[in-house]
Order: structure tokens, then C-alpha cells, then sequence
């Protein structure tokens, strides 16, 4: 019934196998993808024919996680998946960015990549595994895919390179990365790293590449066996290089003027009026959605061949020149921390926000649950390009932005222990002209660090750009957003003076050489170096403790048996504390107690009552007491905390006392001190023995 053909190979420690023919046989493409126990169904489906008038290719990755894949159910209300995860966002962006250059000029068919993780051995990421199925579904498919690709993920360690470490490992690794590309060269890199030089994030990417060379000779083994027919591409319905050529003649000029403004919004009404020229021009002759296409061409060849022969860029810049920054920060009067970062045309409004442990965020992965006591969020509001449109929940790309931002800034965050805020970084793009994601980092560098975050060193990031032709390239610093449009790459480095945080790469050509990253790796750290010399000059290191709006944490230590005397029974005790001062507590299981307060009196009273509770009363030691109860024989005083103890009829005076009620009643303030333990370690106090004015121990006095 099933014709399955199935390729294996071993591959950094672990078996990759490939199958096809069994399951999910009416895609165009289905590969069973699984790396140790970890298996992921790639599917692939194109359309069959192109929507009238459609000038863009419509291609949608989807991977997805299945509870069920690590054995669990999942939680909330509605046992079922729902909306997708942060981690599934960004795992589909990762599969899209090396598959979506690969496909041919001109295919225009709806395409939908799906890939489903059906199972997880929690020791082998999906992602990577996704990354493979999804290339080996495409190859097989018969679609017009210039591939295959390939992925692998690369930490490092003690001066050595490791093969897609486990999920364990990664914790304890200097860098994770992700790269992705072709036999002949690299696609895409993602990455995270705890200050690495240069020369190690290149060998990274290298070893990486070299790598994955098996698994792409093992796709192609595969193909050779059971690929389907390739589809046929449709012939152009008019003729582009006659089209070309005639606009070029009517409005090249128009367009090269138009780049030569050297403000953006001044250089798109110019650019319109152009496109909206060849459109009345050539209208009578093409197809209007032909003319569009063939005018993003003209765009690009003005813009890429003044660069290349002359070294200018549009707004007059050299290719290495980084556009003018103003830096300000403590702009927003209640915020715990803001900075306004403007680069150019690109302007970045961050605030910090200082919370507590109750603000973490609770993560329900596959993995497992856990918190993260950092966030940052990216909000990308169409204003800031001077545009209308929808406004609502994060899109994939703010979701993409904003993890890279967060990679950048991470490394250098101080350890939860000595600084045990909850942190949110949010950045409102209020401008955009290119690589706002890096106008984030710097200006959530300068918001935490004004927040009194105690930051090493500060962080700053940089978009390359790079232009490639036959007769040559060039490399661009700090890019806009028409040289990330018409370029070859968008190519982003984060760090601090020490060493690169973060690098992500994306190549819109089949693939650059190592020589081309060199050169984009050192004229980054130039460009790096610079922003944060410009970035010192609003501010250059944290400030002396947190910002006067931000909730002081206190952090002190509990016996581990004295956990349930604080929390009290059902939480009766802790609500007490927090509601009578105010504070915000958070008790560990390891007895650890931080008490978060923006007034310092507040703070110490509960840090008093805690100790309180967990204090023990000692010999003859006097404390403040309340009476809380007046019995026959006595009155009951609370005197530690929740503590209390039994002054005797007798210890009240040094006089008889015929009715306790006559001398004391209940809320009296009263001064006591120990003067033993019955066998039942009940606490026994005395009044007398204790000068009720100054508190004095009177019996130490006598003598």
C-alpha cells in the first residue's frame, strides 16, 4: 500500500532519518523528519494556478508543537492548542527566511509549508529538525526550489565548537547558533552569544556550514529516488527586456532624481510620481501589475549602480558612514526608565519597567514550564512610516524583532540573584528608516541602564547591507530601509566593545562567501564602536541605584521549616502582611523572602513582621508586646510576631492583683520579657520584672 523510501545517516551524535511515502501522501511534498526521538511531519502544498493581477509570491510557513508530542495536555480553560506560541512564531520565521530566496524568479503560486512536531525527546530542539524536513518536502515536491537547504545549530565552549548541543547543554554554553544554507554558501544565522570576538562568530557560521553538507547530499540521495516531475514555470505574458528598456528610456532620470533626495518621505512622492509616469506611459502597451514589477527592477538598478560606481549611497553617505545619532534619556517623568535613541530617520522611544517576581512571565512549553524574569517587546505602529493601518496584536515580524533585540541585551543583564528584578523593555518605533530592531538595542541598553540596571557595558547594534553584481560588491554600514529593500542582505550585529551579543543574517541571493562576512564583520564592529561612543554621550553607565519609582527589593532568609508559619494557613498570614504595608512578597521554596516596596518605612515593617515570625523569643530578653486575650489566671501577650506568650496574675505587679481586667484589657501595649518555657515550650512573660516606661529589665537594675 505504501511505497516508502527513507534516507539515514549519523549525523553529531544521533541518527537523522528522512521518509516519504506514508504519511500525508496527497502534499506535494510530505518528509517525516526525525533527529534522536524528535519527529517532525515537513508537509509541503503549492496552488495550481496564479489569482489574476497577483505581482508577489505568497509563500506561509506554519510550524506548530502538539502537546501531545512531549505527553502532555495542555493547560487553560480549553484543552486544546490555540493561537500560536511565541516559539512557534519565531521557529516559522526561521524555516521562511533561508527556503524563501531559493524559490524561481516569477513563480507566483500560493505555496504553504506546515511543519508539525508530533513528537519530543526534550533533549533535541524541533527546530532544526523542521528546518531539514521542510527543505527535504520542497526538494521532493517538483515546485520550482533552487535548493536543497539545509540548517545546524553550533554552540561553543572552552574554545570548541559543538554540533547541535542538547537543550540542556545550551544553558551552559557562550554562544547558540543557528545557521542555514546551500552546498555553495550561507543563507540565514540567528544567534545569541556572551560576548564573542568576530573571528569566533565566523567559525561558528563556518563549522555550521560545513556541517550540514551530509544532510544536504542526504536530501539529494532522497530526490534522485522519489522527487516528483518538476512544474513547469509559465511563460512571461510580455516581453521584459523590451518593457524594461522602455521604461528605463521614459523615467530613468525621474527615478535617479528621486534617490537623490536625500529625505525619505520627499524621496517616495518623487519615486510614486515616477512609477505613476510609466504606468500612463506604458499602460496602452503591458500588463499594469508587468509594469509594477519591472519598475521595482529599474528602482533597484539606479540605486545598486550609483553605489557601485561611485561609493555614495542616496542620502550622500559613504559606504561605511553611520547616519547622525542623537541620544537623550529620563525622558518619560514616571517611567522607571526611557531613553528616545534617534539614528538618522530611525527613532526608538524604550522604557524599562522594574517589577518583582510576581511579574514574570510563565512559559508552558513543550520543555516544560518556566519563568523568564526578562522581556522585551517591539511595537512597530504604522505612524512611524507615515502610513495608516491595523493596528492590534503583535505580527510576526514585531514578535521577530523584538527576540533579536532581547538576544542582544540578555548577556549582559546581572544574575537574578544579586538583582532580583522582574525586567520589561518595551520599544515603541516612533520613526522608521531602516533597522529599528538595532535602534531598539541601543535604546534598551540606555532605558535600563537609566533605570539603575546595573549593566557591565552598554549594548549597541548595526544593520549591514550588501550589494552584489557580477563587476563587484560593497558592503554597507547602517543601512535604510531602500538599501534593505533593492540590497542582497540584511546583516545585523549587536554587542558591547567587548565582543558581539547577537548576530542575524539574511541573504536575498543564493548565498555570499566567507571573504563577504569578514568584511561585513569588521566594518560592523567599526560601525558598532562608533554608535556606542555617540550612545555614551547620553549616558554611559548605570545610574546609582534603581529609579526612585521603582519598588525597592529587600531580600532576607527564612528557616525552610518557618516557610509555613509566614505564609500562614491557606495564606491567611502573607495576605495580612501585604495588606496592612502595602508590599509585594515572594517566598521560595528555599526560604529565600524579597519584599518589594517603593516606601522605605513600608518595606521595613514587613521585613520586621517577618522576622517576627520566624524569630525565636530568647531568655530574659524584653520586647514590645500587645494583650490579646485577659483570662482569670492571666493575660495572653503577642509580643514576636504571631508569637505569643502567657503573663501570670502574678507577673503582671509587684503587688496582689485581685482581677486581672482591672489592670489590663485587650490592645494594651505592654513591655514583657522571657522569663521561661513550660513543657510545652509555651513562652512565659513577666510585666513586672520590666520598667513599663523605659523598658528597662528591672531585676538587672537591682542588681
Amino acid at each position: 500500500m505504501f511505497d516508502v523510501y527513507r534516507k539515514e545517516l549519523d549525523w553529531g551524535g544521533r541518527k537523522l532519518v528522512l521518509e516519504t511515502g506514508k504519511v500525508a501522501r496527497q502534499a506535494d511534498g510530505a518528509v517525516m523528519a526525525r533527529h534522536g526521538d524528535t519527529v517532525v511531519l515537513c508537509t509541503v502544498v503549492a496552488a495550481r494556478s496564479v489569482k489574476p493581477g497577483q505581482d508577489f509570491f505568497p509563500l506561509t510557513v506554519n510550524y506548530q508543537e502538539k502537546t501531545f508530542a512531549a505527553g502532555k495536555i495542555p493547560g487553560g480553560f480549553f484543552k486544546r492548542e490555540g493561537r500560536p506560541t511565541e516559539k512557534e512564531t519565531l521557529v516559522s520565521r526561521l524555516i521562511d527566511r533561508p527556503i524563501r530566496p531559493l524559490f524561481a524568479d516569477g513563480f507566483r503560486n500560493e505555496t504553504q509549508v506546515i511543519c508539525t512536531v508530533l513528537s519530543h525527546d526534550l533533549e533535541t530542539d524541533p527546530d532544526i529538525v523542521a528546518m531539514v524536513g521542510a527543505s527535504a518536502a520542497l526538494t521532493l515536491s517538483g515546485l520550482p526550489f533552487m535548493g536543497p537547504v539545509a540548517a545546524a545549530r553550533v554552540g561553543y565552549k572552552d574554545g570548541q565548537y559543538i554540533l547541535n548541543p542538547t537543550l540542556d547543554q545550551i544553558n551552559d554554553l557562550d554562544l547558540d547558533l543557528v545557521v542555514a544554507g546551500t552546498q555553495d554558501g550561507v543563507l540565514m544565522v540567528e544567534s545569541e552569544a556572551k560576548e564573542l570576538s568576530e573571528e569566533v562568530m565566523l567559525g561558528a557560521v563556518m563549522f555550521g556550514h560545513r556541517s550540514f553538507q551530509p544532510v544536504i547530499q542526504a536530501i539529494i540521495d532522497l530526490a534522485e529516488q522519489c522527487a516528483k516531475e518538476p512544474w513547469d514555470l509559465p511563460a512571461t505574458a510580455y516581453d521584459k527586456p523590451a518593457l524594461k528598456a522602455q521604461m528605463t528610456a521614459l523615467i530613468g532620470e525621474d527615478v535617479k532624481a528621486g534617490f537623490a533626495n536625500k529625505v525619505k518621505q520627499v524621496r517616495y512622492k518623487a519615486l510614486d510620481a515616477a512609477k505613476a509616469k510609466a504606468k500612463n506611459g506604458l499602460k496602452a502597451a503591458f500588463p499594469e501589475d508587468a509594469i509594477g514589477e519591472v519598475f521595482k527592477e529599474v528602482e533597484a538598478d539606479v540605486l545598486r549602480g550609483d553605489i557601485l560606481k561611485t561609493g555614495r549611497r542616496i542620502d550622500g553617505r559613504d559606504t561605511r558612514t553611520v547616519r547622525p545619532i542623537v541620544t537623550e534619556v529620563g525622558v518619560l517623568p514616571r517611567a522607571h526608565g526611557s531613553a528616545l535613541f534617534t539614528r538618522g530617520e530611525t527613532q526608538a522611544l524604550v522604557v524599562a519597567t522594574l517589577g518583582t517576581g510576581q511579574d514574570e512571565q510563565v512559559i508552558d512549553a513543550l520543555e516544560g514550564e518556566y519563568r523568564q524574569h526578562f522581556m522585551l517587546h517591539y511595537n512597530f505602529p504604522p505612524y512611524s512610516v507615515g502610513e495608516t493601518g491595523r493596528m492590534g496584536s503583535p505580527g510576526r515580524r514585531e514578535i521577530g524583532h523584538g527576540k533579536l533585540a532581547w538576544r542582544a541585551v540578555r548577556p549582559l543583564l546581572p544574575a537574578k540573584e544579586s538583582f532580583p528584578y522582574t525586567l520589561r523593555v518595551v520599544s515603541e518605533i516612533t520613526e522608521s528608516n531602516g533597522s529599528s530592531s538595532m535602534a531598539t538595542v541601543c535604546g534598551a541598553s540606555l532605558a535600563l541602564m537609566d533605570a539603575g540596571v546595573p549593566l557591565p557595558r552598554p549594548v549597541a547594534g548595526i544593520a549591514m547591507g550588501l550589494i552584489k553584481e557580477p563587476e563587484g560588491y560593497a558592503v554597507l554600514s547602517d543601512i535604510l530601509g531602500d538599501e534593505d529593500h533593492l540590497g542582497d542582505m540584511d546583516f545585523k550585529v549587536a554587542g558591547t566593545e567587548t565582543g558581539v551579543t547577537a548576530l542575524q543574517m539574511d541573504i536575498k541571493i543564493t548565498s555570499i562567501t566567507e571573504e563577504i562576512m569578514k568584511i561585513a564583520l569588521a566594518q560592523a564592529k567599526d560601525g558598532r564602536l562608533h554608535i556606542l561612543g555617540e550612545m555614551a554621550k547620553g549616558l554611559n553607565a548605570p545610574r546609582d541605584g534603581v529609579n526612585q519609582n521603582a519598588p525597592r527589593i529587600t531580600v532576607i532568609t527564612v528557616p525552610k521549616e518557618k516557610i509555613r508559619d509566614v505564609i500562614g494557613s491557606g495564606g491567611k498570614v502573607i495576605r495580612e502582611i501585604v495588606e496592612k504595608t502595602g508590599c509585594k512578597i515572594d517566598i521560595d521554596d528555599d526560604g529565600t523572602v524579597k519584599i518589594a516596596a517603593t516606601d522605605t518605612d513600608k518595606a521595613q515593617a514587613a521585613i520586621d513582621w517577618i522576622k517576627g515570625i520566624v524569630a525565636e523569643p530568647e531568655m530574659n530578653v524584653v520586647y514590645v508586646g500587645t494583650v490579646v486575650k485577659v483570662v482569670d489566671f492571666g493575660a495572653f501577650v503577642n509580643f514576636l510576631g504571631s508569637r505569643d506568650g502567657l503573663v501570670h496574675v502574678s507577673e503582671i505587679k509587684n503587688e496582689r492583683v485581685a482581677k486581672v481586667s482591672d489592670v489590663l484589657k485587650q490592645g494594651d501595649k505592654v513591655k514583657v520579657k522571657v522569663i521561661g518555657f513550660d513543657d510545652r515550650g509555651k513562652v512565659k512573660l513577666s510585666m513586672k520584672q520590666v520598667d513599663q516606661e523605659t523598658g528597662e529589665d528591672l531585676t538587672k537594675k537591682a542588681g
